[in-house]
């Protein structure tokens, strides 16, 4: 009867089980079990005003966002990447009312003279 369990042994000097330290069984094609270490996920790209995760957007570390195409690291919209959709139309509402206003403070003042 074989043990299974003589798969898992961590490579590190320092063995503590914390979630760096994770690791699956993996069955090789000769039928051996191997493990295959776990990464650790990430918390993904942050909306700039609103601070929730962006939608859309993988959560990746660093060196693998720079193997993946700039369709998986955006969206395509002003701001994609970087603020959520709710937070740009927001910005384009608040910019189209403060032109409003200041176009009716024109008007006011000119009718007023």
């Amino acid at each position: 009867m074989t043990n299974d369990t003589r798969w898992f042994r961590r490579g590190t000097r320092h063995c503590y089980n914390t979630a760096q330290h994770r690791y699956r069984p993996v069955r090789t094609p000769g039928g051996n079990l191997h493990s295959q270490r776990l990464r650790k996920t990430t918390k993904g790209p942050k909306c700039s005003d609103c601070k929730i995760s962006l939608p859309g957007i993988a959560h990746l570390r660093n060196a693998e966002y720079k193997r993946t195409t700039k369709r998986e690291r955006t969206v395509s919209r002003c701001y994609g990447g970087s603020t959520c959709a709710g937070c740009v139309k927001q910005r384009i509402v608040r910019a189209f009312l403060l032109e409003e206003q200041k176009a009716v403070k024109k008007i006011l003042a000119s009718t007023k003279k």
